[in-house]
């Protein structure tokens, strides 16, 4: 699990070092830095995947990664630190990113770290992987620290499923093959559920009855390859009292994003961390609160849980604990996580949806 997260110079994000717990869940105005710290893990991800010097570039270049870009961020630096599933903190991995003549960035240091402490005391011995280049080597690196760090970085990945347009890849044919594991927009959905109804039943029924638990008139998915093709599948199902041919664009917008997150969060295998930008959009009060349980139960399975949301629905469910607040202040993004004790006069007769509103616990414009 990740234990904490040091993070200098990224977008609006000067200095932050972050403790993180099983659920973590971010709220904030629009603009004060939610969504970057959430990006921060994709940028990790790419650097993980050795895909850096594309992702820059698709994205603005290192002036847009940048705490106001290069004339007053000389470097990007992140620090995360791991610990193993009795809760001692193991491991670490690092970086400085530099920008370039070509407003590129490259390795000015990569390394990992393993503690010397014992359980809470941290006596870290850090070793470098690579110096003055353009992607990581972490990943050819077998070592047990970097095993361990792949295991986590290779998780990080941000689910997005906005997009449910005539046009998204989560409405078209996919290859049914492409069943590893879920993507971070769904467009491979229908060929995840065909694999879990073929190899793991109990799951696919359990996403099913979800399913079934906010939208009544869901009777069954109706999961097969195409006859005329194979190798690709989309996703079809049935209404109750009916046999019209149904697929993904006779679904509502809500109800199709709560067929992914149920996939997401139901799912035998979870992920390590599962990551996710404000996957309220479009749910109905009754699908918030289900996808709050859904939530807690992954993280009781060992998943950790990071979440952005702007729905005061959605935190009502959780423990102040649980609540990361995101706020703009000098010009910069600051985060402080709610307690319990700081709050238990206000608690007595507001939630915590209610002090949010009322811009107790801040978080407001």
């Amino acid at each position: 699990m990740i234990y904490r997260i040091g993070i200098e110079n990224f977008k609006s994000i000067q200095k932050a070092n972050i403790s993180l717990l099983p659920i973590n869940i971010l709220i904030g105005a629009n603009g004060a830095g939610k969504s970057n710290f959430i990006s921060f893990f994709k940028l990790l991800n790419q650097i993980y995947e050795q895909n850096l010097q594309t992702y820059i570039a698709q994205n603005g270049r290192a002036d847009n990664f940048l705490y106001f870009g290069r004339k007053k961020s000389h470097s990007l630096k992140g620090l995360i630190t791991f610990t193993n599933n009795i809760g001692n903190i193991v491991n670490r991995y690092g970086f400085v990113l530099t920008p370039n003549t070509e407003n590129n960035f490259f390795f000015q240091l990569e390394k990992k770290g393993f503690n010397k402490g014992n359980n809470k005391n941290e006596n870290w011995h850090d070793n470098d992987i690579a110096t003055a280049s353009l992607e990581s080597t972490l990943k050819k690196d077998k070592t047990y620290i970097s095993v361990f760090v792949q295991s986590h970085l290779a998780s990080f990945r941000v689910y997005h499923f906005h997009d449910t347009s005539a046009s998204a890849s989560v409405k078209q044919f996919s290859r049914l093959n492409d069943n590893e594991s879920l993507r971070d927009n769904g467009s491979n959905l229908a060929a995840f559920l065909y694999r879990l109804k073929e190899k793991n039943p109990s799951s696919y029924q359990l996403i099913e009855a979800t399913i079934k638990s906010i939208a009544p008139f869901f009777k069954a998915f109706d999961l097969t390859p195409s006859r005329l093709n194979e190798d690709s599948i989309e996703l079809k199902w049935i209404e109750e009292g009916s046999d019209m041919y149904l697929n993904a664009h006779n679904l509502s917008d809500g109800t199709l994003r709560m067929i992914c997150l149920a996939t997401l969060l139901l799912q035998p295998d979870l992920p390590k961390t599962i990551i996710i930008d404000e996957p309220e959009l479009g749910l109905h009060p009754v699908a918030i609160n289900k996808l709050a349980g859904l939530l807690k139960k992954a993280a009781e399975k060992g998943s950790q849980i990071i979440v952005s949301t702007q729905s005061v629905g959605l935190i009502d469910n959780f423990d102040p604990e649980d609540i990361i607040v995101t706020d703009r202040e000098n010009q910069q993004s600051v985060f402080k996580r709610l307690s319990t004790e700081e709050l238990k006069d206000w608690l007595d007769d507001y939630s915590l949806g209610e002090l949010w509103n009322k811009n107790i616990i801040g978080g407001r414009p």
